[in-house]
This record gives structure tokens, C-alpha cells and sequence, in this order.
């Protein structure tokens, strides 16, 4: 028989394996305890919460359920461990972190356990900001999305919060056009005449190596750096208006990148060469052959 949906696990089985979890962690940071939990303070273990997160990212995108698992646990441990320094240093303790959440999330759902209203999940999300406002009293409809970010996913957050009070263009194809004008930008501030002074075909043609050109000056490479913040911004936006994760999207890109160039250490081991004595085509041809490859088997 299949589970039911919502329904939580066993009261007493949860207090015990959490109530366990808790006296672990405890009995880590005791005076008698490990030397490094002891030593680590809200700071220190910034890292591992981090780290810890993308490893359950890599757990879902493999649809591995022992993995998922394993991860969450990771992360849980994080959660817990910052509660204990905290009640450590006299700052508080997990039950107000808990007890915070819980509240938080039964306020936020009025619709769920009050007499509010949401008959879509966009229903649900602007309940959720009116709710969180006036709670956080925030003066700016991008207060709230922290700093500390990835890039990429905080360039969405930010235009997501814009786009919920009118600040986003109706059709979404605009961004294309955006896109191609931001290179152009990009283009300029890079090469003196707009684009590159010469192509690929003819860089490969040659039988000497380019000298190399002087690096751009220090206020030029600043432009540069704005430039290419406005592309990946217009990246993101695109991405979030066809409903993609750009994070997602470009941790997938660094996974194929990965196992192609190992196809190619791997071929060229067999072949007895190494990568330093192999030209950039060769390469190329035999990572070329595995993106070809791998793009037959998921048509097949």
C-alpha cells in the first residue's frame, strides 16, 4: 500500500532518533569531548554547511535515494551543531529554533491552519510575502535575499522579488534581444573595434603561437568585470523565465565538462601519451566524439 501523503512518522521513533542526534552532538562539544567539535564556533563550520548543501544537490540529481538520505542527515547535523554552539556561548538553544520554524511556518499558511484563502501555489507565494512584510516590516521589495548567495542564485531571487510588483517585461523573448546587447557591451570593453580582431579558424591556422596582448589596464578590467555581471544577470533572468535553475543548469554543464575531458585522459592513457604532448585539436576531436556520443544515447 502505498504511503499517504502528508501523513508525519511515528511521534515516539522521531523523539527518540532526534533526541539521540542531539546527545551526540552534545556530548561532542563537552568538556571531555572531541577537540575539534570543541573548537568549532558559528563561524568556523560556515564551510561544511555549504559544502554539505551541494552534496544534496548532487544526491537529488542522481535520484539516489541512500545518497539523499545520507546528505540530509550531513545537513541536519549542521543545523544541530550550530544550536549547540550557540546554547555553548550563551546566545540560545535548539528549541527556539525549532519552536521558530514551526510557528513561522503555521503563521505563513494561514490557508492550511487559519481562515485564509489559496487556491494555486501563486496564491500561496504572495500570501507568503504579505505575511513575511509585515513581519519583517522591510522597507524594499528586494530586502531579504542574503548576500551570501551564490551568484547566480541570487540574481534570480532579486529579480523574482522585482517581477512580483510589476518590474519585469511581459514577454519574456525580450531577454534574448537584452542578451545579444549586453555582449555587445561586453564586446566593446574587451576588444577596441567590438569584436575579436580575428576568428578561431584563423588563430588555428597559424603555425606559431599569438603573442600574447598586453593585459587591459586596471580601470578597463573593471569595465570588463561590470559588462560580464550584466551578461550573466541577463543569463539568469532568461533562465528564470523558462523556468530553469541557472545554479542547476551550470552545475550539469561542470558535470559534462568533467566526464568528457576525463574521456579524454583516459584515451590518451590507453594510448600510452600524455595530455602535455597531445595538441589542443587532438583533444578537442576525441571530446568532441564523447559529446556526440552521449547525445546519440539520450536520443536513443
Amino acid at each position: 500500500m502505498p504511503p499517504i501523503p502528508g501523513t508525519p512518522p511515528d511521534a515516539e521513533l522521531v523523539k527518540e532518533a532526534f533526541w539521540k542526534l542531539v546527545a551526540v552532538v552534545a556530548r561532542l562539544r563537552a568538556p571531555d569531548g572531541c577537540p575539534w567539535d570543541r573548537e568549532q564556533t558559528l563561524k568556523t563550520i560556515e564551510p561544511f554547511t555549504l559544502e554539505e548543501t551541494f552534496e544534496v544537490f548532487e544526491a537529488i540529481d542522481a535520484d539516489d535515494n541512500v545518497g539523499i538520505s545520507e546528505e540530509l542527515g550531513d545537513l541536519l547535523l549542521q543545523v544541530v551543531l550550530y544550536a549547540q554552539i550557540a546554547a555553548d556561548e550563551g546566545r540560545f538553544d535548539l528549541i527556539p529554533v525549532v519552536d521558530g520554524i514551526t510557528e513561522k511556518l503555521i503563521r505563513r499558511h494561514p490557508h492550511v491552519f487559519g481562515v485564509g484563502q489559496a487556491h494555486t501555489a501563486d496564491d500561496v507565494l504572495r500570501n507568503w510575502e504579505q505575511v513575511k512584510q509585515k513581519e519583517k516590516r522591510r522597507e524594499s521589495a528586494l530586502d531579504g535575499v542574503p548576500l551570501a548567495l551564490p551568484g547566480l542564485a541570487r540574481a534570480v531571487r532579486l529579480q523574482s522579488k522585482a517581477a512580483k510588483v510589476g518590474f519585469e517585461w511581459k514577454e519574456r523573448d525580450i531577454l534574448w534581444a537584452k542578451l545579444h546587447e549586453e555582449i555587445g557591451e561586453l564586446a566593446v570593453e574587451m576588444f577596441p573595434l567590438g569584436a575579436p580582431p580575428v576568428t578561431r579558424g584563423e588563430i588555428e591556422s597559424r603555425g606559431t603561437p599569438v603573442e600574447k596582448p598586453p593585459a587591459p589596464d586596471a580601470a578597463r578590467l573593471e569595465r570588463i568585470e561590470d559588462e560580464l555581471g550584466d551578461v550573466l544577470f541577463v543569463v539568469a533572468n532568461l533562465a528564470r523565465r523558462w523556468g530553469i535553475n541557472p545554479e542547476d543548469a551550470l552545475r550539469r554543464s561542470n558535470q559534462k565538462f568533467a566526464r568528457r575531458f576525463q574521456a579524454i585522459e583516459s584515451e590518451l592513457k590507453a594510448q600510452g601519451r600524455a595530455m602535455q604532448e597531445t595538441s589542443l585539436t587532438e583533444m578537442e576531436a576525441i571530446y568532441d566524439a564523447h559529446k556526440r556520443a552521449a547525445k546519440q544515447e539520450s536520443v536513443e
